[in-house]
Parts: structure tokens; C-alpha cells; sequence
């Protein structure tokens, strides 16, 4: 089977905007580098709706094959050229529209399939709307950010949910998913209007989900499976539930923060921990899905999944003891596993494309 070389562009913008983002991430940990107006501010929207808010509508454009739908990664790889090209409204104008398009997709996946994990994916994509729709319109992103941690949180919280169906949860302790779901949308609710509260709340969200997903998840079966990637992969999203537990844990304990290093902690815990190690996971899956080649396992995968979690780990611990060197040089560390992880997986898509040719 042949690359579908159709979606090479809308995969090389998710990527650039991801390398965008790790260059900003690298400016605002203090590193001198060459920059330009604009980028190092830009860090958290091209991470979340110029890398994620391209990649994850793209999956699902490709899945469903509606024309329509691709309106939404092709807006949202032109919002992150546009923030960086002009600061302005533009560019979260167009990622807005393309949380729309995305919303959209969702309302379809409902209409076809009543399931719960849809519903909480279309959860995820509203709140991914309304982010950036108080973003376009002037709340700071430390208010506002909870609403893009939904996004990321349910879209992967759904997933999980749908491919955990085999597993046959009872009623009961769906239900107990879907009340923990609320939760943390209620959390980026209140956080609009009281942040400490809605910090607090969001938190206990975050921390039930990850209790919730630690016996529940299909990942808890496939730690010991025979396969290699799937053990792979269980552990990726295993070790990704840990940081959900510590993130949702730090932010009920330690509320309303807008700057600072348990600011940093916090959101690294939640976006790099949990949404990274979903993504290092989930790729194996994803890539095929969209190029339709075979990713071949290498061991050596291990290596960027053991780095990207001692490396943050170390970055907490600067933040929390206030070492500035060595919260440094663990985000630095955090982005050369990302970097890795992107060499591994190209080396691994080019490795099934030459399998599939034989």
C-alpha cells in the first residue's frame, strides 16, 4: 500500500508548528537563541491549537473521508503561520474557526453513533471553541488555559473510553466517567469567573479521571501483552495517567497560580506528561491511520518515552525548589525527547512504507 501522500501537507504543518512551539518553549525557559516578535508568547497556542489542533482534526477527517472536515486542520496550520507571521487577532481568529469545523465533525460522530466517548470528545471540542474564543477576545491564557487542558484531556479521555469498550465497563462506573468528565468542564467553567475555585475543581477532575483510567483502561490488560508495540503502548499511556493523578493533585492542593514555577510545573505536568505521553502512545496508531503504512517497533522507542518522563520530572523539581539551571535544562531535555520521538517515528514510518513495498 502506498503513502497517501495527500495529507503529507497538513502533517508537515502540525510538525512544524510543533518545532515552532519547542523553539518558543526553549525562549521562554531562558535559553538565548534567535527569535523574532511574537514567537516565545506563542509557545502554548501553537503547541495546542497549531501542532494538536491540526493533528487531531486531521484523524479524524481522514477516518470519517469528508471533504468538509478538512476544513478545519487547513484552518487552523493557516492560524499558526498567521500569529507568527502577524500578531494580531487573525491568527486566533482562524484557530477559532477551526475548532468550529471541529465541533462540527463531533455533532456528525454523535448524529451517526450515540455513544458516550463521542460525547465526550464533542465536550472536548467545545471547549476547545470557547478557549479560543475568550483567547481571540482578551482573558489571559492562565485563565482561560483550562479550557484548552479540557480539549486535549476529553479528546484523549474519549478515545480511551472507545477503545476500552471491549472491556465492557458496567453502567455504574460509566456513569462515575462521565461525572468526572463534568467535573472538569465544570472546573473551566468556574475558572472564567473565580480562579482559585475553578483551579481547585478543574484539578479534582483531572485527578479522578486519571484514578478512574489507572484499572479501567485497556492499557491496565496490554502491559504484559506478547506484542512489543502494544506493551509499548500501554506503558506510554500508563506512565501518561501517573501525571494526570500528580497534575490534578498539585492543582487541588495548591489553587489559582498565574505565573511562577508551580505555574510551570503544573501545566508541563498536564500538557507534557499526560498529553505527550498519550501522543508518543498513540502515534503508532495514528501515523498509520493517516499515511496508511505499517510503523515498525523498534526497542529504541524506549528511549525517548524513558527521557521525555526523567526529564520532566527533573523540570518539576527545579520548579519546586526554585532552580532555575535545573528547570533549564530539564525542558530542554523534555524537547530533546520530543525531537526523538519525531526521528523514531519517521524512521519507523519509512521502515513500514519499504515493508509494505516488498
Amino acid at each position: 500500500m502506498k503513502i497517501q501522500k495527500r495529507y503529507l501537507p497538513f502533517v508537515a504543518f502540525s510538525l512544524l508548528a510543533l518545532l515552532a512551539a519547542l523553539w518558543a518553549g526553549l525562549l521562554r525557559l531562558g535559553w538565548s537563541l534567535p527569535t523574532f516578535p511574537n514567537l516565545a508568547m506563542a509557545h502554548g497556542p501553537l503547541m495546542v491549537s497549531g501542532f494538536l489542533g491540526t493533528l487531531i482534526p486531521l484523524e479524524r477527517a481522514v477516518a470519517i473521508r469528508k471533504k468538509w472536515m478538512f476544513a478545519a486542520p487547513a484552518l487552523t496550520a493557516l492560524g499558526w503561520v498567521s500569529l507568527l507571521a502577524s500578531p494580531g487577532v487573525l491568527g486566533a481568529a482562524l484557530f477559532t474557526l477551526g475548532s468550529l469545523v471541529m465541533l462540527a465533525i463531533l455533532a456528525f460522530m454523535l448524529y451517526r453513533e450515540r455513544q458516550i466517548h463521542s460525547v465526550v470528545m464533542a465536550g472536548g471540542a467545545l471547549a476547545w471553541v470557547v478557549g479560543n474564543i475568550l483567547w481571540m477576545t482578551g482573558m489571559p491564557l492562565f485563565q482561560m488555559v483550562f479550557w484548552w487542558m479540557a480539549f486535549l484531556v476529553l479528546t484523549i479521555a474519549g478515545e480511551r473510553l472507545e477503545l476500552s469498550r471491549i472491556l465492557h465497563p458496567p453502567p455504574g462506573l460509566v456513569r462515575l466517567f462521565g461525572f468526572f468528565v463534568a467535573l472538569l468542564l465544570a472546573g473551566a467553567v468556574v475558572a472564567t469567573f473565580d480562579l482559585d475555585f475553578g483551579t481547585r475543581l478543574s484539578g479534582i477532575g483531572l485527578l479522578a479521571l486519571g484514578v478512574w483510567f489507572l484499572p479501567n483502561d485497556i492499557a491496565r490488560r496490554n502491559l504484559r501483552h506478547p506484542a512489543a508495540l502494544t506493551r509499548y503502548i500501554a506503558r506510554c499511556l500508563y506512565a501518561g495517567f501517573i501525571w494526570l493523578i500528580v497534575g490534578g493533585a498539585m492543582l487541588l492542593l495548591i489553587g489559582a497560580q498565574t505565573a511562577g514555577p508551580y505555574y510551570d510545573a503544573v501545566l508541563h505536568i498536564v500538557f507534557v506528561g499526560f498529553v505527550m505521553s498519550m501522543i508518543f502512545g498513540h502515534a503508532p496508531i495514528i501515523f498509520p491511520a493517516i499515511l496508511q503504512v505499517r510503523v515498525i517497533f523498534h526497542p529504541a522507542f524506549y528511549i525517548h518515552l524513558v527521557l521525555l518522563h526523567l526529564s520532566l520530572l527533573v523540570r518539576v523539581i527545579g520548579d519546586v525548589a526554585s532552580l532555575q539551571n535545573v528547570r533549564q535544562w530539564g525542558g530542554l531535555l523534555n524537547e530533546v525527547a520530543i525531537l526523538l520521538f519525531l526521528f523514531m517515528t519517521g524512521y519507523s514510518v519509512w521502515k513500514g512504507r519499504n515493508a509494505n513495498s516488498d
